[in-house]
C-alpha cells in the first residue's frame, strides 16, 4: 500500500530534544458488481410481539455494491508524534464510503470506522479512547477463510457490534503473544436484533452507568506456522433505560500453514438474554477455511460455516423458535496487478437464510432479504480494488 506521508520536525528550545511528528494519508476503493438470486423488493414485515416474520417477494438482482467485495472503501489519516522515552501520541481517523455513490458508511458518521487517540510505548504497548474496533475483532481478523471479506463472509453475524463508541482499548505484543481488550461507556449500537434500544444504544446514562456498555479481551499467540487465538466479549444493550439486558459472546480458532497454504478453524459461542432472563438468541458457530497461494500473484479462498441455532426469539415475542441451521459456503479468487491494484472473483451459496447469515439477529444488515417462498441465496461477483 502506497502511503503519502508529511514528517514535521521542531526543536525544542527548552530541552534541545527533536520532537518529530508524521501524518499519513491511506485509504481503500474496492467495487464490485454482483449477481444474487432470491433477493426480496424489501426488508420483511416483522411482528415483534408475536415474532413472526413475513418474507416479501422478489427475484435475482444485478447491481453494483455499495459495501466493498474484499474490503469496505474507506479513506484516513494516522499520525504519530515522539514524545521521548519511547512514548508516542497516536490517532487515527478513519471514514468509510460508498464507491458506487460516494455516501458515506456507517450511518453517515464522517469517521464512522474510526476515531481515536491515545499513547503508544515501544515496550509497553498502546492505550487509546474514542470510536474503536472491539477486541473480539482483533480476535478472528487473521482466523476467518476470507479475512471479513464484505463479500462473502457472515463477518456481522461472527461478531456482533465489533465497532463501539466511546471506547478505552489497551494493546500489546510481546514476543509472540498479542492482547487486546477493551471497555465501552456506550457501544453505540442501536438496536438489539430489530429492537431499538433507549437512547439510541448511547449509554452513558446519568444513574444508569451499565445501560449499553460493552467490554471484551482477547489473547493471541502466533509462532512459525501455527497461530491460535482465545477470545470474550460482552455487550449489556438496553431496551428500557435502567434495564440492560446481556449479549455474552466467546471463542476460538486456530490456523497452521503448510508451504504456499493456510488452514483455519474457528468456533464461536453466543448467549443473548434480555433483562427479565428472556433468551433471545442461543447459537454455536462453527467455520472452516483454507488459503492457497497458486503463484505470487493468485490466492484462492475457500470457507465453509455452520451455525447451530438452538434458541432465537425475534423482537419482544414471549415465544422462542429453533429454526433450520444456517450454512454457507463461500470461495475467492484474487489477482494482484500489483501491491495496491488487484481484481476478484467470489461466489457464495447460502441455506435456511439470507447471504452472510443476514437474519433477525443481525436486524437484516447485510439487506440480502431472503424472497417469500425460498430458503436458499447464491450470489456472485467480480471486482477491482485499488490501495494507496
Amino acid at each position: 500500500m502506497k502511503k503519502v506521508s508529511v514528517v514535521l520536525a521542531a526543536l525544542s528550545a527548552a530541552s534541545g530534544a527533536a520532537n518529530a511528528q508524521s501524518v499519513t494519508l491511506y485509504g481503500v476503493v474496492d467495487t464490485p458488481i454482483e449477481f444474487a438470486t432470491h433477493v426480496a423488493s424489501g426488508a420483511p414485515t416483522i411482528n415483534t410481539s408475536t415474532g413472526e416474520i413475513t418474507q416479501r417477494p422478489g427475484g435475482n438482482r444485478f447491481a453494483m455494491v455499495s459495501g466493498g467485495g474484499l474490503s469496505g472503501s474507506r479513506w484516513g489519516m494516522r499520525g504519530t508524534e515522539s514524545l521521548g522515552n519511547g512514548l508516542n501520541a497516536v490517532f487515527t481517523l478513519e471514514s468509510g464510503f460508498s464507491a458506487d455513490d460516494g455516501k458515506s458508511s456507517q450511518g453517515g458518521r464522517l469517521f464512522g470506522r474510526q476515531a481515536a487517540v491515545g499513547l503508544q510505548h515501544g515496550t509497553y504497548g498502546t492505550l487509546s479512547f474514542g470510536r474503536q474496533y472491539a477486541a473480539i475483532y482483533d480476535a478472528f481478523s487473521n482466523f476467518t477463510p476470507l479475512g471479513y471479506a464484505p463479500l462473502y463472509e457472515p463477518s456481522t453475524y461472527l461478531l456482533g457490534s465489533f465497532r463501539q463508541d466511546n471506547t478505552i482499548k489497551y494493546s500489546g505484543t510481546f514476543g509472540p503473544l498479542s492482547t487486546y481488550a477493551h471497555y465501552s461507556f456506550g457501544a453505540g449500537q442501536g438496536t438489539l436484533g430489530v429492537v431499538p434500544l433507549a437512547g439510541g444504544g448511547s449509554g452513558e446514562s446519568p444513574g444508569n452507568f451499565r445501560d449499553n456498555t460493552a467490554y471484551g479481551a482477547t489473547l493471541i499467540y502466533a509462532s512459525g506456522p501455527f497461530g491460535v487465538t482465545a477470545t470474550y466479549d460482552q455487550w449489556n444493550p438496553a431496551v428500557t433505560v435502567g434495564n440492560p439486558g446481556r449479549a455474552k459472546k466467546a471463542g476460538a480458532a486456530v490456523s497452521y500453514k503448510i508451504g504456499a497454504a493456510k488452514l483455519v478453524a474457528g468456533y464461536r459461542w453466543a448467549d443473548t438474554v434480555s433483562s427479565t432472563g428472556n433468551t433471545f438468541l442461543r447459537d454455536d458457530l462453527y467455520w472452516v477455511g483454507a488459503n492457497y497461494d497458486v503463484t505470487s500473484a493468485l490466492v484462492l479462498k475457500l470457507g465453509y460455516y455452520y451455525d447451530n441455532l438452538k434458541v432465537l426469539r425475534v423482537g419482544t415475542a414471549t415465544a422462542a423458535t429453533n429454526p433450520a441451521n444456517p450454512w454457507q459456503v463461500s470461495f475467492l479468487a484474487d489477482y494482484s496487478f500489483s501491491k495496491r491494484t488487484d481484481v476478484y472473483l467470489t461466489m457464495a451459496y447460502v441455506k435456511n437464510s439470507g447471504l452472510n447469515f443476514d437474519a433477525s439477529p443481525t436486524g437484516f444488515a447485510s439487506g440480502y432479504f431472503l424472497a417469500q417462498g425460498r430458503n436458499n441465496q447464491f450470489g456472485t461477483a467480480i471486482g477491482i480494488r485499488h490501495r494507496f
